[in-house]
């Protein structure tokens, strides 16, 4: 269980759902890892459960629309561990609705979270990671990045960018793994951000199926614990029973 042993390892969006599972499974397979979030009360308690398990830990406030907070991030990381060996660029939020009515603020919104913050987390591993060597950039999309759906569009959209960045900065990295995780609908509190009511009532029916968060969190773990000249570049997961 310590395959991970000695690797620094960050995760945005840490405070619940996949990040939250991936903290502590990686944490339980020997990696140290940085939780980065809003909620900082809620990241403590995390931390709290992986110290009490064995485990090492230690959590930042995090906001990932903001580029500086996400440098500091990594910067604390790095100058606290000598390295950083992956990113978990998690952080995300799904407030679907129509086109039609016209909620430009929550696309904006998802356009800074789920593509800024992926781009933001990017930029600052990135120069550590090509200085040391080695790194694994790890990026949650969607099944939204690779099938629209009604009420989905923008979402849909910011995920599809997600895909074309990870598939660029692999293209690019001889020396950094970069790996997209797709999962389809899965247990988690972004649909929490869904303000249209319409919206709501179709995701409560959608998630009727949904596989756990800890099922994406061991998808993630898969592809860290690869050989280092083995890339998982993309991994597609859905609930057995969903056609979507």
């Amino acid at each position: 269980m310590k395959n991970l042993l000695d690797k620094v390892i960050l995760v945005t969006g840490a405070s619940s759902g996949i990040g939250e599972a991936t903290a502590k499974l990686l944490a339980a397979h020997g990696a140290t890892v940085v939780l980065g979030a809003r909620r900082v009360g809620k990241l403590g308690q995390i931390v709290a459960d992986i110290q009490n398990a064995g485990g090492v830990a230690e959590a930042l406030a995090l906001d990932v629309t903001q580029r500086a907070q996400l440098q500091a991030f990594a910067d604390h990381a790095l100058n606290r561990h000598g390295r950083i060996d992956a990113i978990i660029n998690n952080a995300g939020v799904m407030p679907l609705s129509p086109l039609a009515a016209l909620r430009v603020d929550e696309w904006d919104w998802m356009i800074d979270v789920n593509i800024r913050g992926v781009l933001h987390g990017i930029a600052a591993v990135l120069p550590a990671m090509r200085q040391q060597g080695f790194g694994h950039v790890v990026n949650i999309a969607s099944i939204g990045a690779h099938a629209v759906s009604p009420t989905a569009a923008v979402y849909c959209a910011t995920k599809y960018a997600v895909w074309a960045i990870s598939e660029g900065l692999r293209q690019e990295s001889s020396d950094i793994r970069v790996t997209t995780i797709s999962p389809g609908v899965t247990e988690s509190e972004l649909a929490e951000t869904i303000t249209d009511a319409a919206g709501r009532e179709e995701m409560k029916e959608f998630r009727k199926v949904a596989i756990s968060a800890s099922a994406i969190a061991r998808a993630i773990h898969f592809a860290i614990s690869q050989p280092a000249d083995v890339d998982t570049s993309e991994i597609i997961m859905r609930p057995t029973a969903s056609p979507y």
